[in-house]
């Protein structure tokens, strides 16, 4: 996979000339190098026609329009040199609609913008650059978090370092994602917060006295005191937003390696028996005790063991795992470095989807400063234990967020689902004993460790022992990330701290767990957030996704696209998945065009039963959840003909 990646970022694509030399190579046939390439959408034999436009078709960016900038766009496009492509998630969910540029973000597009955008990728508008964090004097942190650079962060970062005596900061974002850029300046009494905050609002901030923390009404108040800040409870994200995310020694100084050297004063059944005693269940959706599988990795007996963090952070509605990789990197470091010490592993990997590319960069950075600070790499911190990281990039295939299909992927294989049993925690990566854990679990350890798995433990309801890390998004007046214990319920979520809809309509519906979660009317608001809870309300929490729709909301067009989305990111290994998605789209389309409505809802609703029972894993398993939920919970919208 990095060999195929060089080429193509080389060349603008993979010459077909060139399939029998990379096969020589590897020691690979040529049709197993050509099976590579055409799984992955990343990936192309055909030079591109001009610059690459991805338009985010997921559900968060439904929500706020997205289908008509997918349709102009594609207008837009015609008889040009660029390449409109289709992509289900961007991860800047709570200000979509989502696009990209050669991976650039831009956020809260409209089918007017987006002529522009294609406009400037084809004249190879040079988008702003990064500023580093620069200067001395009064600190203003202004983030570099993807979300926040689509608003124009960097715009403001280089219009504050031309003024003397201003230290500027690149921060991570606090998550309160519709007042990006927010910018927050260091005063005796604390942090005081402006936003949203443009190039253009800054000489007025500054002859408003913006660096003593002066009145101007982008002027927020002290960021601690804002009611979105004080519902929380920031264990895994305590540092997002707080610190420069480049820096070790900011990280350092905020408590970070606590928890790697506490883990190093233990044996490693102890570390183990501490973060299974926190309560601590996999983040990624399957919600799978860590300390279980950490004890099963520990105890199976070979030579070579590996933990993987799966950065395939694909779901709609979900950008946490990017927030956490952009805004604190070394916490996902320091906690893989806890698992490698705990079950005996020396090497770890991080597979990141291709479409973070300032996740990318900011992993490479922080295992580089890591190394050099002795936290990785040989004898870490004097203890004896050596441990390596290695970042690895995805090629754009939603399935490579299941396990077995990542670690084929980093096999540099075809990402396609693997029979379970053996469990990757026996027979992993490469055959050996595998930790295979999602980047907030990984990321969470090291605040476990340092603080006691009783203080984790303490947090919750039920059996949903700390703290979520929920991503409101969609049609939602105020979106973002909000880490809070469980228990919390939905309407907190999206009335109380989301504001309801951007629209000001009623909200209609609400998906909890991203494409392959449940579609929650108003009449479930009052569930707690929890794994049982849930799953007795027959939804799931999965990633902690959020995605809220208003009242035009076509739910019986929602639940095509569940069928069409698996459709495209299926591996095709199994047949209720493959060919089960396909037929669902075709069943709806005639549910909704009136044709033998009632029989073929009957038929629709077989068919969800054979894929949710007969479907190798979760993507053909699950994706008859939103469906069932709207058939079931939103009747009305299969009863009218729409076309």
């Amino acid at each position: 996979m990095p060999a195929l990646h060089a080429i193509q970022h080389r060349a603008g694509y993979i010459d077909r000339a060139l399939i029998p030399t990379i096969a020589d190579a590897f020691n690979q046939t040529v049709s197993e190098i050509h099976g590579v390439i055409t799984f992955y959408k990343d990936f192309r034999t055909d030079k591109p026609a001009g610059p690459i436009v991805q338009v985010c078709r997921a559900e968060a960016c439904q929500a706020r329009g997205g289908r008509d900038v997918w349709d102009r766009a594609q207008r837009s496009a015609e008889g040009k040199p660029v390449v409109v492509e289709e992509v289900f998630c961007l991860g800047n969910c709570a200000t979509g609609p989502a696009v990209a540029v050669d991976g650039r973000l831009h956020g809260a597009v409209t089918p007017k913008t987006i002529d522009t955008i294609i406009g400037d990728a084809i004249a190879r508008k040079t988008p702003s650059p990064t500023p580093a964090t620069s200067g001395s004097g009064v600190t203003v942190y202004v983030p570099r978090d993807a979300a926040a650079l689509a608003a124009g962060a960097n715009d403001v970062a280089a219009e504050l370092s031309k003024t003397d005596g201003v230290r500027v900061v690149r921060n991570g974002s606090r998550g309160m994602l519709w007042l990006e850029p927010m910018i927050e300046v260091e005063t005796p009494e604390g942090r005081i917060a402006y936003g949203p905050v443009s190039a253009k609002d800054v000489k007025g901030l500054l002859k408003s006295g913006l660096l003593e923390g002066g009145q101007h009404k982008l002027r927020l108040g002290r960021t601690e005191d804002l009611d979105w800040m004080k519902r929380q409870q920031r264990i895994t994200y305590q540092r997002v937003g707080v610190v420069d995310p480049r820096s070790a020694d900011d990280y350092e100084a905020h408590r970070g390696i606590a928890g790697l050297r506490r883990a190093l004063s233990m044996t490693p059944a102890q570390v183990v028996q501490e973060v299974t005693d926190s309560g601590l269940r996999g983040r990624g959706g399957a919600a799978f005790p860590t300390g279980i599988k950490w004890k099963t990795v520990l105890e199976a007996q070979a030579s070579q063991k590996y933990i993987v963090c799966n950065a395939d952070e694909g779901d709609s509605g979900t950008f946490a795992d990017r927030m956490l990789m952009e805004g604190d990197p070394f916490m996902l470091l320091e906690g893989m470095t806890i698992a490698g010490y705990a079950v005996g592993a020396s090497e770890g990997y991080i597979y990141v989807r291709s479409e973070y590319p300032e996740a990318i960069e900011a992993l490479n950075e922080a295992v580089a400063s890591a190394t050099a600070r002795g936290w990785l790499g040989d004898n870490v911190l004097g203890s004896g234990f050596s441990f390596t990281i290695h970042v690895r990039v995805g090629a754009g295939a939603y399935i490579c967020g299941e396990e077995t299909a990542l670690l084929e992927s980093l096999e540099g294989k075809r990402g396609v689902v693997r029979a379970k049993p053996p469990l990757p925690a026996l027979v992993g990566l490469f055959g050996q004993p595998t930790v295979v854990n999602n980047v907030i679990s990984l990321g969470t350890v090291p605040a476990i460790l340092a603080d006691g798995a009783a203080t984790y433990a303490s947090l919750g309801v039920g059996r949903s022992r700390g703290t979520q890390v929920f991503q409101v998004a969609g049609n939602v007046a105020r979106g973002g990330i909000l880490e809070t214990a469980f228990g919390i319920t939905l309407g907190e979520i999206v009335n109380d701290l989301g504001g309801g809809t951007a629209t000001g309509r009623p909200v209609r519906a609400v998906q909890v767990g991203g494409p392959l979660g449940a579609y929650l009317p108003t009449s479930k608001f009052d569930v707690p957030m929890g794994y049982e809870e849930y799953a007795a309300a027959n939804a799931l929490i999965g990633h902690g996704g959020v995605v809220v729709f208003d009242d035009t909301v076509d739910m019986a067009e929602q639940a095509r696209f569940a069928m069409e989305f698996c459709a495209a990111e299926s591996c095709g290994k199994c047949t209720p998945c493959r060919i089960g998605s396909t037929r669902g789209v075709e069943l709806i389309d005639k549910i909704r065009t009136g044709e033998n409505r009632e029989a073929n809802i009957e038929v629709l609703v077989d068919l969800c039963e054979v894929m949710a029972d007969g479907s190798l894993c979760a993507m053909g398993g699950l994706t008859p959840m939103p469906v069932r939920s709207a058939l079931t919970l939103f009747t009305e919208a299969f009863q009218g003909a729409t076309k």
